[in-house]
């Protein structure tokens, strides 16, 4: 059968845009097919904006604090719309450089401007927001919608002006009392922007800490680095009400162990409750694709329910991160196109959080490696023993590396402190590779820099293998006379 296409992506965001890129690479007919503008949440409502805004409050933050590095603090001046904007000139910057359609037209990469919906699994009807509709083939399909904000069921949310992060970044006043509801990357990275530039903020959560997925002890650390430049919690609580109240609003939140109740009026309230993938008005029924309550229903080679339509990124509702979806986008491609059995690497996601610190994560964590009954060892090093931290006065943080005692092979990571996301990295290298904390030690790190701590935690694997009777064992072998080392102590970091 002749079909117009060899692959059409649907969704033109982290995932979809790399499923294009590659699959004209590749040197199949493409087509791209894209509702809105390209770049989704990452470029527009997601990462790009808000490490921007990150950035931006940081350095006001500074400013601030600058007696740490021996300066005259000053209040920094700024006009919160002139803040914006500047968030705006960035995204329009990496729109430009890497998202337009010419980028991808120039790769081969047919861009069409419209919403999808399956007729077949081999046919999906288009329609512009003009209103003109037809119809497109092909003999493969890269489901890559994404996912938007998921809401909890709240009492007088349709009657009131709530943010989620796809309007956050449309606001050109900075609110004078700032609630957020949620805890986890989202709201915690919007809690301290937001905080840093003044507002009152007040972060209310149904969990019991900020970032409950990660290492328990790491995220604690942070919370207290929160709460130490004034950010509110309350944790164990659910928002049952919301309604307008003047010129601001009011929230109406219950302990969820208690029947304490709680009232915060803020000036704008921020949802960053989770994500739902987008997959709704797509028919894929009319295509034989099974979904579930998290979305596409995938295998592990991102293969749907049809062999020739895959789907990837946050509408298959795994880990819904930028890095992930292009990672999945590589792996669908691959198995659609060159019918290599390449698999999804769950065993290292990796992820982060760009709060200040930083908390960054891969592979298993030490609550999984207890449940499944894992022997390891922890082997930590704190920021304040690194250098280039100290130098650079982030002391605050940690390099936790969960590993097998005889081997010194690495099972999870986590690290805590200024520029985690970009440690981490090293970590998932050597775990995706087999490298074990023998090897990471044996490798030479550059001095000073941050990196260094990867080894330096590494070593702690070495200084735990130097126990007195080994030692007395060299000694008699080599004739020396030194004094003879502590037993070993998984809480002396050497």
């Amino acid at each position: 059968m002749h079909y117009d296409f060899d692959m059409v992506v649907i969704g033109a965001g982290a995932a979809g845009l790399t499923a294009a890129g590659m699959s004209a690479t590749l040197g199949a007919k493409t087509a791209l097919i894209e509702a809105g503008k390209l770049g989704g949440d990452c470029t527009w409502t997601g990462c790009v904006p808000s490490k921007t805004l990150l950035k931006a409050a940081k350095v006001a933050h500074s400013m601030r604090t600058a007696e740490r590095f021996g300066m005259r603090p000053v209040q920094p001046q700024f006009d919160f719309a002139k803040v914006m904007e500047h968030v705006h000139d960035t995204q329009n910057h990496i729109y430009e450089e890497a998202d337009a359609p010419p980028v991808y037209e120039r790769l081969g990469v047919k861009v069409l401007c419209a919403r999808a919906s399956f007729l077949d699994q081999h046919r999906v009807k288009l329609r512009s927001q003009s209103g003109a509709e037809w119809e497109v083939s092909s003999r493969t399909f890269v489901i890559a919608t994404g996912s938007g904000p998921g809401l909890p069921p709240v009492e007088g949310l349709s009657a009131v002006n709530y943010l989620t992060n796809e309007t956050l970044f449309s606001l050109s006043k900075l609110p004078r009392r700032f609630i957020v509801v949620g805890s986890g990357p989202i709201g915690v990275e919007m809690a301290q922007a937001f905080r840093r530039f003044g507002s009152e903020v007040t972060v209310v959560s149904f969990e019991n800490t900020v970032l409950f997925r990660d290492d328990r002890e790491l995220s604690t650390l942070l919370r207290e680095s929160l709460a130490a430049e004034g950010i509110q919690f309350l944790f164990d609580t659910i928002v049952t009400r919301i309604e307008r109240s003047g010129k601001g609003i009011r929230i109406t939140a219950d302990n969820r162990f208690s029947k304490f109740k709680t009232t915060l009026e803020g000036d704008a309230v921020l949802f960053a409750t989770g994500r739902r993938a987008n997959f709704k008005g797509l028919n894929l029924e009319a295509a034989g694709v099974r979904t579930d309550k998290a979305g596409v229903v995938i295998d592990k080679r991102c293969r749907t329910s049809r062999k020739n339509i895959f789907a990837c990124g946050d509408v298959a509702g795994r880990l819904q991160f930028t890095h992930m979806a292009e990672h999945m986008a590589k792996v669908a491609v691959s198995n659609a196109l060159l019918h290599f059995p390449a698999s999804i690497d769950f065993k290292h996601a990796i992820w982060c959080t760009y709060s200040d610190p930083e908390l960054a994560h891969v592979g298993a964590s030490e609550e999984e490696l207890k449940r499944k009954g894992t022997a390891y060892d922890i082997y930590r090093f704190p920021f304040s023993k690194i250098d280039r931290a100290v130098t650079e006065n982030e002391p605050t943080g940690m390099i936790k590396v969960m590993a097998k005692s005889l081997t010194g092979k690495i099972l999870g990571v986590s690290i805590l402190g200024a520029n985690a996301g970009e440690m981490i990295g090293e970590y998932a290298l050597a775990m995706r590779n087999g490298i074990t904390l023998r090897q990471f030690a044996d490798t030479i790190h550059p001095y000073p820099t941050y990196v260094l701590g990867n080894r330096r935690a590494a070593d702690q694997w070495y200084i735990r293998k130097l126990s007195p009777a080994y030692i007395r064992w060299l000694q008699r072998i080599f004739g020396t006379r030194g004094r003879l080392p502590d037993p070993p102590d998984p809480d002396r970091i050497m």
